[in-house]
């Protein structure tokens, strides 16, 4: 098992270890300011934070091992020609910069230096070398699909989802707020959506299965068997076997379907969890209990877990990156917008407090 935890959170990344007598802080970087993501690149042991410092912008860091922290160039829009009008969607003007650094995955490992970065409006970006540059993906910018992409609750379209897939790191998917689901398979040349039975009911029914407009909460693959994708949607929970060509509705979940996180166990595709809420604008835990559910069997049944987590006036929501599994599939943790961190040493079935006091959780990881 893992005994660390990264921490993401709107005034600090906080490092939580597990010691003789529990989980604890053992130290905490950039304190006060907002790291929206933090992220193990596993095939080397370096750490990359993304910060959003607002009226200054992102900024992008790295610590290699035994070292300190680093302070890289940030993803970045070229110079906006003077006479394009972008505008997303809804016909919004869209902002000519990054505003927010929203997925961060290490590419394959054949590619020992290549980092993906999704990021919020809408753009995603590709370094060679290990963040100390970005390539503008702009294949996929120039999509006509691209430009239907709405936003959701973040306002702006955003990239929040990255799967670079082990069988071969040239092909990519992407998970997109309000865009639907999207692959690459030459490395980012060319991009299909691949949203189909995905369906929006906020859109008039005309549109509610068009695959370009579908807002996916988050999506994962398992790693033990890629043809499989999770995905936590607006709508509810969906789930594919044919590498995201096509997708399932799962129905009927209780307590509810809605959320934002999901995760998947490493060796057992069929089993993942969810952290459920009240949607739409409610978004806190149904009846104000706080469970997470998890289904075993590929989605044809849910247990309801909740032992140790609060069961009254909990209002806790778990933002898309706030829930992780290790890599031994027992140990998972999750972290809430009201400053809760919850460990789990047993697939789920019982949970610790970790600490009541944190600031709002953006990201959680196992490292």
């Amino acid at each position: 098992m893992t005994d660390r935890l990264i921490v993401s959170t709107r005034k600090g990344l906080f490092h939580i270890a597990r010691k003789a007598k529990g989980w604890e802080i053992e130290s905490v970087d950039f304190l006060g300011d907002n790291v929206s993501l933090a992220r193990l690149d596993r095939r080397n042991g370096a750490f990359y934070a993304a910060l959003d410092h607002g009226h200054f912008g992102v900024k992008m860091h790295r610590k290699d091992k035994g070292g300190d922290w680093v302070e890289l160039p940030a993803p970045a829009f070229p110079e906006k020609p003077e006479d394009l009008d972008e505008r997303d969607g809804w016909g919004r003007p869209l902002p000519w910069t990054v505003m927010r650094v929203w997925s961060l995955e290490p590419g394959g490992a054949d590619q020992p230096g290549t980092l993906w970065c999704g990021t919020i409006p809408g753009a995603l970006f590709r370094s060679d070398d290990r963040g100390a540059s970005w390539r503008w993906i702009k294949s996929l910018w120039d999509h006509p699909g691209r430009k239907r992409w709405m936003g959701g609750g973040a306002d702006y379209p955003g990239i929040h989802s990255i799967m670079v897939d082990p069988r071969g790191s040239d092909t990519v998917r992407l998970g997109v707020s309000c865009g639907g689901v999207w692959e690459t398979k030459d490395g980012g040349e060319t991009w299909a959506c691949r949203a189909n039975g995905m369906r929006a009911e906020f859109m008039p029914p005309e549109f509610s299965a068009d695959p370009e407009v579908q807002d996916p909460h988050l999506v994962v693959q398992s790693p033990s068997n890629p043809d499989r994708l999770w995905s936590q949607h607006h709508n509810g929970i969906f789930i594919t076997s044919d590498c995201s060509a096509n997708w399932s509705e799962i129905r009927d979940v209780s307590p509810s379907s809605f959320g934002f996180a999901v995760a998947v166990h490493p060796r057992e595709p069929d089993t993942a969890w969810f952290v459920p809420g009240v949607k739409d604008e409610q978004r806190y835990p149904v009846g104000g209990a706080l469970v997470v559910t998890r289904t075993r069997d590929g989605g044809k049944s849910f247990d309801v877990l909740r032992n140790g987590l609060p069961q009254s006036h909990a209002y806790d929501i778990v933002y898309r990156h706030a829930l992780a599994i290790d890599a031994s599939g027992d140990r998972l943790a999750f972290g809430s917008t009201t400053g809760n961190l919850f460990v789990s040493e047993n697939q789920g079935d019982d949970w610790i407090a970790v600490s009541g006091t944190l600031p709002p959780i953006h990201a959680v990881s196992f490292g």
